[in-house]
């Protein structure tokens, strides 16, 4: 019968050539299925590099030497800007559809940008951590209501809004582009604000998991284990699917990428090639 004789080595229909990318919550689920353990590694070497500083930070937030580990948390965040530079580029290679080392492209992209990137990550360390400081200590009283008004309040999200639209474009700078921090920054603004809706839905979407997280905290601390498996990595997909697509038609990063590929692969020497070979624009 035909259904104990099926032969597997008959080629199947394959795919369509220039197959068009899926978009929306298609494409986050094809990528997420597709690259789910990636995702998870990803995870576990980016918290390597995090919880030194949150740890720190939390032991102070507790009541155990606060001035103290407050200052140790931020000198502890020293490499975390190499490792969102990592994170980042290895989900964008995710959304680009490129075969992926995570191990090794972790690695040499975090030693490639943690001397860079140290201040900028440093200052969105410092930054995330006043805020969590505002919120705990001002924004919310004794008895349990918001002791800002209103106007402070709309202020306070405006400026979080603002901080996760900016920050992601500022990180694949270093992670795909040559050039000095003020000028990777002031880019970063103006991208943000030149593709405003995207960079918007690129925040809420990112954030959504830490607004959650934050609003039922304490109670919330009995998924950080979830969060520090996969959580950090999926809420930056969600962002960076909304971020990276203006940012890689600005710069033509594939394009480019494309070209040197052809070009390297034209070349003799095949280990010129491999060291060369993803280097992006650096």
């Amino acid at each position: 019968m035909g259904l104990f004789r099926i032969n597997y080595n008959k080629p199947g229909p394959g795919v369509p050539k220039d197959l068009p990318r899926k978009k929306g919550a298609a494409r986050f689920f094809e990528v997420l299925m597709r690259d789910f353990w990636d995702l998870i590694k990803l995870n576990m070497l980016f918290c390597l590099f995090v919880l030194p500083t949150v740890a720190a930070f939390f032991l102070g937030l507790l009541g155990f030497m606060p001035g103290i580990m407050f200052i140790v948390a931020l000198f502890a965040a020293f490499p975390v800007g190499g490792a969102v530079v990592a994170l980042m580029f290895n989900i964008t290679r995710f959304l680009r559809d490129d075969p992926s080392y995570v191990w090794n492209d972790f690695w040499r992209k975090f030693k490639q940008n943690y001397r860079s990137a140290s201040a900028p990550g440093m200052l969105c360390t410092a930054f995330i951590y006043a805020q969590i400081l505002m919120w705990t200590s001002l924004v919310v009283s004794e008895e349990g209501a918001f002791a800002f008004d209103a106007v402070w309040f709309f202020v306070a999200i405006l400026v979080l809004v603002l901080f996760w639209m900016i920050t992601p474009y500022i990180f694949m700078h270093y992670a795909y582009i040559d050039l000095k921090t003020p000028q990777i920054i002031k880019n970063s603004v103006l991208m943000s604000f030149a593709y405003i809706p995207r960079s918007f839905m690129g925040a809420i979407q990112g954030g959504v998991m830490w607004i959650i997280f934050a609003l039922y905290f304490p109670i919330s601390l009995a998924y950080a284990p979830v969060i520090m498996i996969f959580g950090i990595s999926v809420s930056f997909l969600l962002c960076l699917m909304w971020t990276w697509p203006p940012f890689e038609k600005y710069f033509g990063v594939e394009e480019a990428l494309i070209k040197r590929s052809k070009s390297a692969a034209g070349e003799d020497d095949e280990e010129e090639e491999d060291s060369e070979e993803e280097s992006e624009f650096k």
